[in-house]
């Protein structure tokens, strides 16, 4: 009933003093010794301090906690602001002396929970860009990794994370560039497998199965490996494509040969226009489709062989017209050959059957080539010699123009005489310089070839030398005939003579005829024919030679016209024979 009582809602407010007062009642009406009761309130008084200490033991120890929370709590932001590199926050949380530890915990948690989020977002930054470099890098490498990169959360910063950036823009930059390089050599690629005509598919994914045309660019693979097998490949391509173009290049050559040989119409060479078409393209400058295929090589070697076989029937007749072609290089540089016997040497070879045809035209390709060789060692002398016996001419119609008495007379067209006769007078000056040239020019030629120039078999210092001693002889009999003048004649017609020996523009013609242009007609100077000899006759003239005479051979030019051609007797009689 005591407890009751005492717990009893009407009994008021339950302290420690009415408990007590309730207590010593009980003791009252039960009858407890003072001992007893002293007994008693020690044992409470000593429960009393057992439950106070227990709640200040766990009042302490809650207190550690929370001062091991809020350490904790600095430490982790000091760990948080050192990773990410911010020190704002610091400024922003209290000192333990500001305030009690719950507020400094409430102080700090705002700021920790920032820095947490903050650091999550950074984390993710990390492995994001980190991912995208463990991803280029494997490319780059050639093989791609599936491992999550591991982020390192001491290091959190933006420096940090900017030079991760950095990497990643240099890795995308390079990336970029090995994607365009691999892009071009597939481009060359697949230009060289159109014009070698190869499967472009089968080649270029046997480097890499990625470089087919139907993935995207971005999915190509770039690594080392395979830039470096395209790199090959296009090497390969590029000398197979040499080699062919030499070799379609031989049998363009050989099928014009051959055509040229035969006279093949235009018809059938149109049908190979396009091998033909590259015989003298670069390797570059072929890009046509198919122009290097096997296909087309093989056609024109076929279409060779066959033609190889017609020549070897058609035999004779090629043969003769290479040997006309040599005798035509041989007529223009004015050697003198021997054709008759030269075609009844290949007739004879042919038809003993001990020469094969190609041994044959290949040795007649051999003569013609020395043949362009001589010719052109002989060019240099030839066009000098053109150029003398075009001036021995000019030279024969001046002395033709000063022997005509009417030279100065008022006819039509003299006076056109008189201006080529002051052209002729200065090219005529030039001869003595021309020919001493063409002597020196002509020893050094036959002491570098150990031979005679010949021009159209007449050794050509001896034509020179024959020449110097007409231009002296004719000079001592101008000379006699001006002195026999200055006896004969009076003043007046001595003076008249003078002036006719050079004829000047200013004094007027006379009223009979002009002289015409005698330049290829011969005259008292030279023939046609351009063999040199000495006249005869004792006033020093030349007479014009016959009709017959003065007709050139087809294959050789004329000789000096101020060379006069007399009879075989006439130059036995005055000068001995030239060699």
């Amino acid at each position: 009933m005591v407890v009751t009582d005492a717990e009893s809602p009407h009994l008021g407010e339950i302290t420690c003093g009415t408990l007590l007062q309730k207590l010593q009642e009980i003791w009252d009406e039960v009858g407890e010794s003072d001992e007893e009761r002293d007994k008693l309130l020690l044992q409470i008084e000593q429960e009393c301090l057992h439950v106070y200490k227990k709640k200040v033991e766990q009042a302490a120890k809650s207190r550690a906690e929370l001062l091991q929370t809020l350490s904790d709590a600095n430490a982790e932001l000091s760990s948080l602001t050192t990773s990410l590199g911010e020190k704002s926050f610091v400024n922003c949380i209290p000192d333990k002396s500001s305030g009690t530890i719950k507020e400094q915990l409430a102080a700090i948690a705002p700021a920790l929970e920032q820095l947490w989020q903050q650091k999550d977002e950074r984390v993710r930054e990390f492995s994001d860009v980190q991912s995208q470099i463990q991803k280029i890098c494997g490319e780059i490498a050639g093989g791609l990794s599936s491992e999550v990169p591991i982020v390192d959360d001491s290091d959190l910063s933006l420096k940090k994370l900017d030079d991760f950036h950095n990497q990643l823009q240099e890795l995308q930059k390079e990336k970029t560039d090995r994607l365009h390089k691999v892009l071009e050599f597939v481009s060359s690629i697949h230009d060289l497998c159109a014009v070698l005509g190869l499967d472009f598919l089968n080649t270029v994914t046997e480097v890499h199965s990625s470089l087919d045309e139907e993935t995207s660019a971005q999915a190509k693979s770039i690594s080392n490996e395979t830039l470096s097998r395209l790199a090959k490949t296009v090497l390969t391509l590029k000398d197979d494509k040499k080699q062919r173009l030499q070799k379609l290049q031989e049998l363009a050559t050989q099928l014009i040969d051959l055509w040229n040989l035969m006279d093949t119409p235009e018809e059938e060479r149109e049908l190979f226009d396009h091998v033909t078409c590259n015989i003298s393209a670069s390797v570059d400058e072929v890009t046509t489709p198919g122009a290097l295929a096997h296909d087309l090589i093989k056609q024109a070697v076929v279409e060779v062989d066959r033609l190889d076989q017609l020549k070897a029937s058609r035999m004779k007749e090629i043969a003769f017209k290479k040997q006309s072609e040599l005798e035509e290089i041989y007529t223009r540089a004015h050697v003198e050959t021997n054709p008759e016997s030269a075609r009844e040497r290949i007739m004879s070879l042919i038809d003993s059957g001990n020469v094969e045809p190609t041994e044959l035209l290949a040795d007649m390709d051999s003569q013609i080539a020395k043949a362009k060789e001589e010719a052109f060692s002989r060019k240099d002398i030839l066009d000098r010699v053109e150029k003398w016996m075009s001036l021995c001419e000019e030279e024969s119609w001046l002395e033709d123009y000063n022997r005509d008495q009417n030279r100065y007379s008022a006819s039509r067209g003299a006076h056109l005489n008189l201006k080529r006769a002051e052209k002729a007078r200065v090219m005529v000056s030039k001869i003595p310089a021309m020919v001493d040239t063409l002597v020196a020019k002509t020893r050094a030629w036959e002491e570098e070839h150990s031979m005679s120039f010949a021009y159209d078999g007449v050794p050509l210092l001896a034509m020179l030398d024959e020449y110097g001693m007409l231009r002296q002889e004719r000079e001592e009999e101008k000379r006699r005939l001006r002195e026999q003048k200055k006896v004969q004649e009076q003043p007046h017609v001595e003076q008249d003579t003078a002036f006719s020996t050079r004829p000047s523009p200013a004094r007027p013609m006379s009223a009979k005829k002009p002289v015409g242009a005698r330049a290829n007609n011969g005259g008292a100077n030279g023939t046609p024919n351009r063999r040199l000899s000495l006249n005869a006759n004792q006033n020093g003239s030349r007479s014009v030679a016959k009709e017959g005479g003065r007709k050139e051979s087809l294959n050789r030019p004329a000789a000096p016209t101020n060379y006069v051609a007399i009879s075989k007797e006439e130059a036995a009689d005055h000068v001995p024979a030239s060699p």
